[in-house]
């Protein structure tokens, strides 16, 4: 399917309403075919009635208003002209409200169809692009469905009956006028085809540039305390400057290729004006053609070029549009690597027994992170994954939520493939908390309450006391009506940290994922967030990535994770007095 079909696929549910805008169209485009005939009238008829080339116009007026003044017959004429362009006028502005209500429809329906497949599509598409070139698709490119409707096919449609329409009256008034008029189309057409590509392939430029653009900004502001505490603004801001001009550079070509093709376009109807005015005058003085019909055609002749003059810009702008396009159908074409099978079920419940079988995985094949691992974790265990960094401890985590699928290799659940479970009924048996919880600009209350937006408010405080949070939660001046700031920005690290656990007791499910839970956290912190976390940790099947052997030495199973395999397994103490790699690590912690 064309791009362009596959865009106007997107307005089928407001068929209807295009119709009903469509048939008012007709009506406007008749009555401005209409417009130019009074001034005729008023020439030939009023004017003029003795010459005997006016002879008709005459009869015609005589016809209509009988005995009626030259000077009354002028005034109805020139108020059925204010009539005709207010009738229109009228329908036009109806038309173009439907149309523009469909285009943002359409637009709302293609935003969020966007964001819905961006948020379903696996962790590793997110990893390998910038967060702020997807919100820019988001935002920005996918405007240009509203263009290609709006600009492309209302005017398509709307220009060409107009022309047909103008095109048929013109050849009744005068047939080698009218061809004449239309002998540029060839060329327009050719100058149409010349710079359409270009105008593409520099609308895509700008795309790109105006996203990295985003992408500078959003990342300069994001870490604007970095920033300002090693001294970098100028740095930043060269930055940007750097490719916002890149950006206006792009511009600036993309306008230089458009005001070129105007030229070109506006020239050649220039020499067909002068052409259809050389011949008419022609006529008139042959006595073959009345000054009052000259002046019609010569308004036929703007009303044919304006559509066509319209039609042309229409195909730029569609160009133009169709780089926004396609740059959401990449996304939207880009194919799910972390699908559930197509027999997956769901699921209510589980005892909580995961299991790594001969697992290994990597971003690529040539380059695996983890390979051949398996472990077993049982119901209501607590295991700890250790080791040096980049062992791959936080990927092998990742592999149990299924934010990434083995490359070889299965994790299971209760003896069952994790692909055989839909992500979304696997993800409700699991809670996470991260090394840095997240928050979102909202209210304390919500951000609780993420993890079960149903809760009641008895349910997050009960979650809150649990987690040790509650104390701190009243002592704000809003309790748990206090914003948070963005990222939790009003709040410690510890505060935040413990909403993250507040979360997980609130949602309360069966498995329990803590990555780096305490790593960033000072020693006093760290104990009173730890003693917490065991309260989390009872009656769950945990597993537990930490740096910090003293949290893990004594809790459960470690397993010991050295170049993406497993190297050890057992109980703290077995595995020290065992001498190996965790006695390496036990005595390294314990010596600093």
């Amino acid at each position: 399917m064309s791009l362009y079909r596959r865009t106007l696929a997107y307005f089928s549910p407001f068929l209807g309403q295009t119709l009903f805008a469509t048939a008012l169209s007709l009506g406007s485009i008749g009555l401005n075919l209409l417009k130019p005939w009074p001034f005729k009238y008023i020439i030939d008829g009023v004017l003029f009635p003795a010459d005997a080339d006016h002879a008709g116009a005459h009869a015609q007026i005589a016809h209509w208003f009988g005995a009626i003044s030259p000077q009354r017959v002028v005034l109805i004429l020139c108020g059925a002209m204010v009539l005709f362009h207010l009738l229109a006028g009228l329908l036009n502005l109806v038309t173009s409200l439907v149309f523009v209500r469909v285009g943002l429809s359409a637009l709302l329906k293609l935003r969020t169809e966007l964001y819905a497949y961006l948020q379903s599509l696996p962790l590793k598409f997110h990893d390998s692009r910038r967060s702020a070139d997807s919100s820019f698709r988001v935002a920005y490119d996918s405007q240009a469905i509203q263009t290609i409707y709006n600009k492309g096919f209302t005017n398509i449609f709307q220009s060409g009956l107009t022309i047909v329409g103008t095109f048929v009256v013109m050849v009744r008034i005068d047939w080698k006028l009218a061809v004449v008029s239309l002998g540029i189309i060839p060329l327009m057409i050719l100058t149409i085809r010349y710079y359409a590509l270009r105008i593409r392939t520099e609308s895509t430029t700008i795309q790109e540039r105006e996203s990295a653009v985003l992408t500078v900004a959003q990342e300069g502001l994001a870490s604007v305390r970095m920033v300002h505490a090693f001294g970098r603004e100028d740095w930043e801001v060269r930055q940007f400057h750097k490719s916002a001009r890149q950006s206006l550079e792009a511009n600036l070509q993309l306008t230089g290729t458009n005001m070129k093709s105007a030229l070109v376009i506006s020239t050649l109807m220039a020499f067909g004006t002068a052409a259809m005015y050389g011949l008419g005058s022609l006529h008139v003085l042959d006595a073959t053609l009345s000054l009052g019909t000259l002046t019609v055609f010569t308004a036929y002749l703007q009303a044919l070029y304006s559509p066509l003059e319209q039609l042309t810009y229409t195909a730029w702008a569609l160009e133009g549009a169709a780089a926004g396009m396609q740059r959401c159908f990449e996304v939207l074409d880009r194919e799910d690597d972390v699908k559930d099978a197509p027999d997956a079920v769901e699921i209510t419940s589980t005892e909580g027994n995961i299991r790594f079988e001969n697992v290994a995985f990597g971003y690529d094949d040539k380059r695996l992170i983890l390979s051949g691992v398996n472990v077993d974790v049982r119901p209501g265990e607590t295991v700890a994954f250790v080791g040096g960094t980049g062992a791959g401890k936080s990927t092998l985590l990742s592999l149990v939520p299924r934010f990434y699928d083995p490359n070889r290799g299965r994790v299971l659940l209760d003896g069952r493939d994790l692909k055989a479970i839909t992500k979304k009924s696997l993800r409700n048996q699991i809670s996470i908390v991260l090394q840095d919880t997240l928050l979102f600009s909202t209210t304390i209350r919500e951000n609780i309450a993420y993890s079960r937006p149903g809760a009641t408010e008895a349910e997050i405080i009960e979650a809150a006391k649990r987690a040790q949070a509650h104390d701190f939660i009243m002592a704000l001046p809003d309790g748990y009506a206090s914003q948070v700031g963005e990222r939790g920005g009003h709040l410690s690290v510890g505060q935040r940290q413990r909403l993250g656990i507040a979360r997980a007791f609130l949602k309360n499910a069966p498995i329990l994922l803590l990555d780096e839970p305490t790593s960033a956290l000072d020693p006093t912190t760290e104990a009173a967030i730890m003693e917490t976390i065991k309260e989390l940790m009872q009656g769950r099947t945990t597993i537990i990535i930490t740096h910090r052997i003293a949290t893990v030495h004594a809790i459960g199973k470690i397993v010991v994770i050295k170049n993406g395999g497993v190297v050890e397994q057992g109980l703290g103490p077995e595995l020290v007095g065992c001498g190996g790699a965790y006695a390496e690590l036990y005595h390294s912690a314990n010596l600093r």
